[in-house]
């Protein structure tokens, strides 16, 4: 599947009733999206299927819902006011923002980037590059320095490559080459159009701000929660007194988050609206790299459960420089999109962070009673962090499928029952002989049959079948000939 592809799922997306554009009648809202009728059955069915593997097939695990908006001093407390502020660039040419930590991805996934690294796959000289300057590069990449002044830019690749007898360049100070200032300085390209981007960077905050109170001169400014973590962690001696629970011991909730992202995009992979699904896991200290392992395997697997291919996951440990400054050790369970390999969802060991900071500054202790030893402490804390959204995309991308049947492409999703929003669909094929009498009332018993381990939807349709291609491959429909009897239409 290539990029394009992402293009053509917003396009199904719509067209069947997935995603809609939010505000489309006013011109749409920037990486806004609405869910259709298709689209919110299948979200549903991913966020219960999700409540049900981490709470209630488990004892040790409880949910709950916190607020959107919480006092100010939680976000001060957990350090999202002061460090919640990626540093970012602006392209001076085209005016486009991006992220200094995401950069050299943006780099790697841009058009001219994949268009010049295909040009150059082999044993191939300076003219390649050349003629790829004078030609693809003058569309894709018009303000690199490659493109600008071929022959400059190559000269300075020639005299490197003879300084250092041969050396061949990587990745990074290979684009850095071919994006250098005249006097030879290697600098950062612009992902859209090659302009090199400043050295100085800038930094933004992602909190979304609001205002409590009818008149903003004398309201409480606010923010809309970047995260639902920290609901968890200031009730968490609610929890433990009401659910008595003891270590380890979970609690989960699911709930929209706001972030001002600097650059979003790839539908909906990157949205500054979204939903979180989040459990803390409070353990002893001296189990948390047993526990991040197991947590680690346990998500990984749960992609796997939904119908994703095995080989389109993996499980990724972070390199130390990439870790959150409350993290000492983390893990993504990433998925590879037509953008690339990108993450679905963290697993990360959090320490004590966000309790001690809690702590510091709220009158009201977090703190764990150990009644076998007889002491106070604060426990440990695993985060498992991921969105419903990316979930969601991820079911689309990995469902696609594109097949040509008697000489015509036939789109379609090929969706695992589990959370397809259609599971049993009943098609009257004529509208006579009693056939769509004998179809309502197989449609009043349709929501309790099915395979044991699905809540069937059951679609309707009296023309016979304009809703298959939106169905799953494991979807079953009854004859109606002989109502008693089940069959399983092969869609894929």
């Amino acid at each position: 599947m290539d990029i394009k592809s992402i293009e053509k799922i917003v396009s199904l997306s719509k067209r069947r009733g997935f995603i809609f554009q939010s505000s489309e009648i006013y011109g749409g809202l920037a990486s806004t999206w609405d869910y259709g009728p298709l689209g919110v059955e299948m979200k549903n069915n991913i966020k219960n299927l999700w409540w049900q593997d981490i709470v209630t097939s488990r004892r040790n695990v409880v949910g709950m819902d916190a607020a959107i908006l919480m006092h100010p001093e939680v976000w001060e407390a957990s350090g999202h006011v002061g460090q919640f502020n990626d540093p970012f660039v602006k392209c001076s040419d085209c005016s486009k923002f991006f992220r200094i930590d995401k950069i050299w991805d943006e780099i790697w996934n841009s058009p001219w980037s994949k268009s010049l690294t295909e040009t150059m796959i082999g044993d191939k000289d300076t003219m390649y590059l050349l003629q790829w300057a004078k030609t693809k590069g003058k569309k894709l990449a018009p303000n690199l320095a490659l493109v600008k002044e071929p022959e400059v830019t190559i000269s300075w690749i020639v005299e490197l490559h003879q300084k250092f007898h041969g050396v061949d360049l990587d990745f990074k100070n290979f684009i850095g080459r071919i994006a250098c200032s005249r006097d030879g300085v290697a600098k950062i390209p612009c992902p859209s159009c090659g302009n090199p981007l400043p050295d100085q960077y800038m930094a933004a905050n992602l909190m979304l701000e609001t205002f409590l109170g009818p008149v903003q001169e004398t309201a409480q400014k606010i923010y809309l929660r970047p995260e639902t973590a920290q609901g968890i962690f200031v009730n968490f001696n609610n929890v433990v007194n009401t659910a008595r629970q003891k270590l380890p011991f979970g609690i989960a909730q699911l709930g929209k988050a706001f972030r001002n992202e600097i650059t979003t995009g790839n539908f909906l992979f990157r949205t500054r609206e979204f939903e979180q699904m989040e459990m803390e896991y409070f353990i002893y200290p001296e189990d948390a790299k047993e526990q991040l392992e197991y947590w680690s395997q346990e998500r990984l697997n749960w992609y796997k459960n939904l119908g994703v291919r095995e080989e389109k996951l993996r499980l990724r440990p972070h390199d130390k420089d990439e870790l959150a400054h409350y993290s000492t050790a983390c893990y993504d369970v990433e998925y590879e999109f037509p953008f690339g390999w990108s993450e679905l969802e963290g697993i990360a060991d959090r320490g004590t962070y966000d309790l001690d900071q809690h702590n510091k500054y709220a009158k009201k202790k977090q703190i764990y009673f150990d009644q076998a030893n007889n002491k106070h402490f604060v426990p440990t804390v695993i985060e498992a962090s991921a969105g419903v959204d990316r979930a969601f995309l991820t079911c689309l991308v990995d469902a696609y499928r594109e097949e040509e049947v008697n000489g015509e492409l036939r789109i379609m999703l090929k969706l695992s029952p589990k959370v397809a929003p259609i599971t049993c669909a009943v098609f009257p094929l004529v509208k006579k002989d009693g056939l769509p009498e004998i179809a309502e009332k197989i449609l009043l018993v349709g929501d309790t049959v099915g395979p044991d381990d699905l809540d069937p939807h059951t679609c309707y349709d009296t023309g016979g079948g304009n809703v298959i291609d939106q169905v799953c491959e494991g979807l079953f429909a009854y004859d109606l000939f002989d109502p008693d009897m089940k069959i399983i239409p092969r869609l894929a």
